[in-house]
């Protein structure tokens, strides 16, 4: 009989640990993996997408523990990743190139195209003699904020738009700095993102009629924009953990898509002295303009087309001078992104 007992127990201990085995590895691998993730600016509209993923529980529904920092540059935020001081981040895909190149061992990655048109423009006021047509810059003069991801391609786009620029003036200005000069007229017009620069320019006073803007993708600058990056030790090592990021945050994008309004709400729970008309304008601007595209409603949205990365290396030449070191396949890595039927925005 004692035996007999034994054996039970030892049967009912076998199972209790086989369950406990198929528990575990049911798990998700990366279950409670923390991540920093940086944006690459303040919490504005544009970040919605990132906010709601986060709020709504996505990030821990993939067993992801995710931190969102506010940003110094679409620029400012690639050697954050790369460094690992942050895990993933979000930065303009040409400024990786260009940091890539000048040193290929760096260790970051773009995984995801959030700006599939880059929000790259060139902002001014009509009452300055600025409209619509690139050639109405000449003879200007131009505030440029060194770090930001637009002024980093004016030599390309000159060239693309046919502008001369020998009677141009460039002045180096700093982003706190940059609508309110051009709100007194201390300059002609900026470089900076559209949605940005634009809003920003109405809550200096200047009227939507005064308010000239010179998108760079529409007069022959076909790169691409701010995309997800990741460090490339950490996804090596948390294969699992980037994927469920991203998944999460095609989930968020989604949303913010649906429902401009609270994605507006998410960004005013981070910094209650914005204007929630404002932001849910400007991230209406975004998705317009950069991240609903034709060709993500087409393809879905995180995707690349490999030969127009691989042609804007050859854009990049002119503006950054790149010398040849990297290759789009270094630069983007799809493998990461969740399935196009999961990657389609409403």
């Amino acid at each position: 009989m004692l035996k007999r007992r034994t054996f039970t127990g030892m049967v009912a201990a076998a199972a209790m640990g086989l369950a406990g085995g198929l528990f575990t590895a049911a798990a998700p691998a990366h279950a409670e993996t923390a991540i920093k993730f940086t944006l690459d600016w303040k919490f504005e509209g544009p970040a919605a997408g990132f906010l709601l993923a986060l709020d709504k529980g996505y990030f821990k529904a993939e067993g992801l523990d995710v931190t969102i920092d506010s940003g110094n540059g679409s620029v400012e935020a690639i050697p954050r990743v790369a460094t690992g001081a942050y895990q993933l981040g979000f930065g303009d895909i040409n400024s990786v190139i260009q940091f890539l190149d000048k040193d290929p061992s760096q260790k970051v990655k773009a995984v995801m195209m959030v700006y599939e048109r880059p929000t790259f423009a060139v902002v001014g006021r009509k009452s300055l003699g600025i409209t619509t047509d690139p050639k109405s810059l000449e003879g200007k003069k131009l505030g440029a904020p060194p770090p930001d991801g637009a002024f980093a391609q004016w030599k390309a786009f000159k060239q693309v738009a046919g502008i001369d620029d020998s009677k141009i003036t460039i002045e180096s200005i700093g982003f706190p700095v940059r609508e309110p000069m051009l709100a007194k007229g201390d300059v002609d017009a900026v470089f900076g993102f559209s949605f940005s620069v634009v809003l920003n320019l109405k809550k200096q006073g200047i009227k939507d009629e005064d308010i000239s803007t010179i998108l760079m993708a529409e007069h022959g600058l076909n790169l691409y924009g701010n995309s997800v990056l990741v460090n490339t030790d950490f996804a090596e090592k948390n294969p699992e953990a980037v994927k469920g990021f991203l998944k999460a945050l095609a989930k968020g994008f989604a949303d913010a898509v649906a429902d401009p309004k609270a994605g507006a709400e998410a960004v005013l729970k981070r910094n209650e002295t914005l204007n929630a008309g404002v932001e849910e304008e400007r991230l209406k601007m975004a998705i317009a303009q950069n991240i609903k595209t034709p060709y993500v409603v087409e393809n879905g949205f995180g995707g690349v087309d490999p030969a127009r990365l691989a042609a804007s290396l050859e854009t990049l030449k002119i503006s950054m001078g790149l010398k040849g070191n990297v290759t789009a396949d270094r630069v983007f890595d799809a493998s990461y992104l969740p399935p196009k039927a999961e990657r389609m925005l409403p």
